[in-house]
C-alpha cells in the first residue's frame, strides 16, 4: 500500500486539478492574496535571468471592463474578475521567443498559485489591436506590451463544476504520453 503522504499522484494532484476559471462572484480579491500572486510571477524562473516581465495588479473594475472590451471573445473572463494581473514584456529584437515562453511559464504559475489560494484564474491573451488597446488603457511606455492578462476572483458554483465527466477532460493517457521514441 502507498503512502497518502509519498504517493506521487496524490503529491501532484493540486496541478492535475488547476484549470481555467472565466466566471467570478463580484467579491473582491484580498489584498494579500494579490501581492502573493504577484510574487509567485515575480520569482518565476526566466531566460538568463532576465527576468523581462513587469506586472500591474489591477483592481479598479472599470478597467478590467475596459480591458475585456479590447480582445473579444478571447478576454472574456474580464468580463466578471474582481482583479487581474498584467504581464507587460520588453519590444526586444531577437527576444520575442524567449521572453513569450518566460510569459507562459509566469502565466501558468500564477494559475496555479491562485488555485492553491482557493481563487479562480483565466488566463486572457491579447492579440494585435487589443495589445495597442490594452496599452493605452495600462498607460504603457512604447518600448512594453501586455499579450497575457490573467484574470482572478472568486469561481461562481457554475465555474467550480466540471466541465466534462470524470476522465473525459484529457485525450487518453496511451494516446499522448509515449515511452523511449515515437512508435512504429
Amino acid at each position: 500500500m502507498t503512502d497518502h503522504a509519498t504517493d506521487p499522484d496524490e503529491i501532484v494532484r493540486p496541478l492535475l486539478r488547476t484549470r481555467q476559471v472565466r466566471e467570478f462572484t463580484d467579491e473582491p480579491v484580498d489584498r494579500a492574496a494579490l501581492d502573493a500572486l504577484a510574487d509567485v510571477g515575480r520569482w518565476s524562473g526566466s531566460s538568463r535571468n532576465n527576468q523581462p516581465w513587469r506586472f500591474i495588479v489591477i483592481t479598479e473594475v472599470e478597467t478590467i471592463r475596459r480591458l475585456a472590451d479590447t480582445g473579444m471573445p478571447m478576454t472574456r473572463a474580464l468580463q466578471t474578475a474582481s482583479a487581474a494581473i498584467a504581464i507587460t514584456i520588453p519590444e526586444q529584437p531577437g527576444w520575442k521567443l524567449s521572453h513569450a515562453y518566460d510569459e507562459g511559464r509566469t502565466a501558468e504559475r500564477i494559475l496555479v498559485a491562485a488555485s492553491l489560494l482557493d481563487l479562480g484564474a483565466g488566463i486572457v491573451w491579447l492579440s494585435g489591436d487589443g495589445r495597442e488597446a490594452a496599452g493605452r488603457i495600462l498607460a504603457l511606455p512604447e518600448d512594453r506590451f501586455v499579450r497575457t492578462i490573467i484574470a482572478l476572483g472568486h469561481p461562481t458554483d457554475r465555474a467550480r463544476r466540471p466541465k466534462s465527466e470524470p476522465g473525459e477532460a484529457r485525450l487518453p493517457r496511451e494516446e499522448t504520453v509515449l515511452s523511449e521514441r515515437w512508435p512504429d
